[in-house]
């Protein structure tokens, strides 16, 4: 009997499918046993999913594909929504997963808290911890109670180091809360260094945590709590990390830590700081909110009325859509958030697309493409570093993909990112992979269309508002702003960066950049043309504009615009490049010069030859292991690199210590210093200056005051830079399509 019910089940649905394939109708109100028309809509994606899979099973997918509207409403995951090679839709037949029109669809990995849950807090011991305000304002629910009994757990985590998952965290009115901290805004300076640690990146693996003196007696409150952390940059500006506090001793002011930092801990400087966390003494403002772990208590001071919001809590670990082997298959106009990971992930495949969606409120990427590397090594480290590729994982990436850069993570092909809204992220906004390095096959994915922001709330440094590596891929288009951090992070070859608007990143860190590149000569092709940079840097601190790192090759820089950049290092800077092209740019109001060239080989990295170029050193493996730069298809593409590893002085000099074929020719540049090009650290800084034009004066904007940054036909520049380019300054950032229906934030 149960076999036959089953039969005319699926009978019905393969006739309803035949009739109506490309529709398929997903409801809050449906039901996981009805055939998924809009009469009878399923209430789960899974349930829609294995409509299609049963429908494939014994029929061709109809011309046009099929199309899942989802309806109305916020459907949250115990697991992850996985599509896979069973899903995939083909060429002219595409499987389309959509909200229905004007219809607000959020798939989530979290819950919801109901209002009516929430109650004054009574507990005299609570309230003695807060302030009088606090204690008027904070409200309490038991999680427990609700049967929420998993909190994840604060971990270590920052530069060079394994991304983890977030702890449980809390979203009101789908903005992100803050777990309490102190201070409220900025950092606490470090004091003395008593003991700076072990220090991994020099391969201490004594796991010795470093002591220092407070400068602050608030610390004297935290004495004796258990679960106090301090994130932070604790050495260099670059370097953040997350630190576990072992004691605070208010007789002798001294902070003792749990674990190591990367580089050790150290004071003086302006960015050796840190700020405090999950202390329910300083729970002291709006937004705030503490977890007692042991009793499921949740504190929380919310910035509105409670009953007149919506509060979240993030559960789900794993991503919250993955799509693994699929191709063909779109995914449109949704909401993807509150999740304690990735928001969307993205392995192998070929030809799909994520367009029109929100993705927001997760703890770590927002969109991921490609394998992340599963650590091994049982301590913090850097170039040690040995890794398992590992799916719906970040884990330590940056460590594995820095000694094998080469690395192919199985982003899979033609895969795009169009009209997106990326924010509120823990560790980076999109990151972009696929090709082939080593063999230079272009992988052909994209980020278009997109907006980017606010995409460091946990890691820092190495996580950029768009990632990318691989060979042939693209970022066009896009916004991104609103980082103290990195806005571009790239590896690999010939990707095309081009059309985006880049603005207010790297604010408050040391040594970083909008655009940066770094430590492998191999990495060539890239090109950065019709981008508008402004408002980048921090006077106070080492910045750079297009950050050409140790022995950065072949970049071209062209038809860019460059406004209020607060980087003393240069609106271009190179560590020892070669064959850095920086041509009819118009650069604005710098503070330093446009072009920046450094000897560094031979001044503060003196020495640091047989380190890189040696026997064992790190760009040789680069270049000859990683990849073989005299052997085809390199040695083809790109026969500029072959006397890069050939020896000067035996064992003490290469070819590579040297810069080589430099240009910044015909570049428009209005103030700054009278010099455009300046060359740090002697004879083996190398570049030209050809053809620029400076000026003090407006060069024939057509609106200078209001930034309106097109040249008039009779601006001087022509006359000045003969075959001067007029720059595309209107298409530069986002435009309005089918899925961006205005350039405002979507939601």
């Amino acid at each position: 009997m149960k076999l036959h019910l089953n039969v005319t089940f699926f009978f019905t649905v393969f006739l309803m499918l035949g009739v109506a394939a490309q529709d398929i109708y997903v409801s809050k109100e449906g039901n996981d046993s009805n055939p998924g028309t809009k009469e009878e809509p399923v209430s789960t994606l899974e349930a829609a999913r294995d409509l299609i899979r049963q429908y494939k099973g014994t029929n061709d997918l109809p011309k046009g594909g099929i199309t899942v509207w989802i309806g109305e409403g916020q459907y949250d995951q115990e697991e992850p929504f996985i599509l896979n090679e069973n899903d995939s839709g083909e060429p002219q037949a595409p499987i389309v997963w959509r909200a229905m029109p004007d219809e607000n669809v959020v798939v989530t990995g979290g819950k919801s808290i109901p209002s009516s849950a929430f109650r004054k807090v009574t507990d005299r011991t609570v309230l003695d911890r807060l302030s009088i305000s606090a204690a008027q304002n904070v409200l309490q629910v038991n999680l427990k109670e609700l049967g929420i009994k998993d909190y994840g757990e604060i971990q270590q985590y920052g530069h060079a180091m394994p991304v983890v998952p977030a702890p449980l965290e809390v979203f009101f009115n789908n903005k992100p809360m803050t777990l309490a901290r102190y201070p409220n805004e900025g950092y606490i300076k470090i004091g003395k260094v008593i003991d700076p640690g072990s220090v991994p990146r020099t391969q201490d693996y004594s796991n010795r945590g470093g002591i220092f003196e407070y400068t602050d007696p608030r610390h004297e409150v935290w004495a004796g709590q258990e679960d106090v952390w301090f994130q932070g940059t604790f050495n260099y500006g670059f370097a953040d990390d997350n630190l576990w506090v072992e004691s605070i001793d208010p007789k002798t002011r001294q902070v003792k830590m749990a674990m190591p930092s990367m580089y050790g801990i150290g004071s003086g400087r302006d960015y050796q700081h840190y700020f405090a966390y999950n202390i329910l003494d300083e729970l002291d403002s709006p937004g705030e909110w503490y977890l007692d772990k042991k009793t499921g208590i949740l504190y929380f001071w919310p910035p509105g009325d409670i009953h007149d919001g919506s509060v979240m809590i993030s559960i789900l670990e794993d991503p919250i859509f993955c799509l693994e082997g699929t191709s063909y298959v779109t995914i449109r106009d949704l909401t993807i958030e509150v999740g304690r990971g990735i928001g969307i992930y993205i392995e192998r495949g070929t030809s799909n697309l994520i367009a029109g969606c929100t993705v927001r409120n997760v703890g770590t990427s927002g969109i991921f493409m490609g394998q992340g590397a599963k650590q091994t090594f049982p301590y913090i480290t850097h170039e040690s570093y040995e890794g398992v590729p590992i799916s719906r994982q970040i884990g330590n990436l940056s460590g594995h993909i820095y000694k094998y850069t080469h690395w192919d993570r199985k982003a899979g092909t033609n895969h795009g990112i169009l009209s997106c809204d990326v924010y509120n992220t823990g560790s980076g906004g999109i990151y972009i992979s696929g090709g082939s390095k080593r063999k230079l096959i272009p992988g052909n994915n994209y980020a278009e269309n997109c907006k980017v922001y606010n995409y460091n709330r946990r890691n820092k440094f190495l996580w950029a508002g768009i990632n990318i590596d691989g060979c042939g891929n693209r970022i066009s288009h896009c916004e991104i702003f609103d980082s103290e951090w990195q806005g571009i992070y790239v590896n690999g070859n010939e990707h095309l960066f081009e059309y985006n608007h880049i603005h207010h990143v790297t604010l408050n860190s040391d040594d970083t950049s909008p655009w940066y590149i770094g430590r492998d000569p191999s990495d060539r092709g890239n090109i950065i043309r019709y981008n508008y940079f402004h408002n980048i840097g921090n006077p106070n601190r080492m910045n750079m504009g297009i950050y050409c790192d140790d022995s950065s090759t072949d970049v071209l820089v062209y038809g860019n615009i460059f406004y209020k950049m607060s980087t003393r290092y240069g609106v271009l800077f190179s560590n020892t490049g070669w064959d850095l092209k920086m041509r009819n740019n118009i650069v604005i109001e710098p503070i330093s010069h446009t072009f920046v060239v450094s000897a560094h080989f031979y001044t503060w990295y003196s020495g640091g030859g047989p380190a890189m170029f040696g026997e064992n050193g790190l760009l040789r493996k680069r270049m000859l292991e990683n990849v073989n730069i005299k052997q085809s298809p390199y040695s083809e593409r790109y026969p500029e690199l072959i006397s890069f590893l050939r020896p000067i002085v035996d064992g003490k000099e290469w070819e590579g210590m040297r810069a080589r074929r430099n240009v910044l020719s015909g570049n428009l540049i209005v103030g700054g210093p009278e010099e455009p090009l300046h060359l740090m650290g002697g004879e083996h800084a190398q570049a030209v200056s050809v053809n620029n034009y400076r000026t003090d004066s407006d060069p024939g904007f057509v609106d200078y005051k209001n930034g309106n940054f097109n040249l008039r036909p009779d601006s001087e520049v022509f006359d000045k830079i003969p075959g001067f380019e007029a720059l595309p300054f209107d298409k530069m950032g986002l435009y309005i399509d089918q899925y961006r229906k205005s350039l405002s934030d979507k939601n």
